[in-house]
């Protein structure tokens, strides 16, 4: 099995070595707007604690996390007055993972409109920004 690398880009913003766009953050979990979204909205759920994939996870991390996908996922939807969500979450790279930190994608959704492709280009600044603070009013709003 392939082994956690602790300079991984994920491990290094949960260090703040590196910039992000935080949308939420508890004990457990860090949230952040993905850089290269497939939709308005898209950004990524990751535990704390290292763990490659979900099969290097416990069951109590996965509790974790899985519970900030929910509660994120609620805001999102109602940040964005979405129809629906994806959630993705890949392991290994010919399962599609890109970043060998465990993470979960929350993908806002929209009629009419397909998913952007992964890893397609980088959002701005600004838009990346503007859609944590959507999230963030919300989290706000309903704590």
């Amino acid at each position: 099995m392939n082994t956690y690398d602790e300079d991984n880009i994920f491990a290094k913003i949960l260090r703040n070595e590196l910039p992000c766009h935080k949308v939420y953050e508890d004990e457990y979990t860090f949230v952040l707007m993905d850089i290269m979204p497939r939709g308005t909205g898209h950004c990524l759920v990751l535990p704390k604690r290292p763990a490659r994939t979900i099969i290097d996870a416990d069951d109590l991390m996965l509790a974790q996390v899985y519970s900030t996908v929910r509660k994120i996922s609620k805001a999102s939807l109602k940040a964005f007055n979405a129809d629906g969500l994806t959630i993705q979450q890949f392991n290994e790279p010919a399962g599609g993972q890109v970043v060998f930190h465990l993470h979960v994608h929350i993908i806002p959704r929209f009629k009419g409109t397909k998913l952007r492709p992964h890893t397609e280009e980088m959002e701005s600044n600004e838009v990346l920004a503007e859609n944590a603070k959507q999230i963030i009013r919300v989290l706000e709003t309903s704590a």
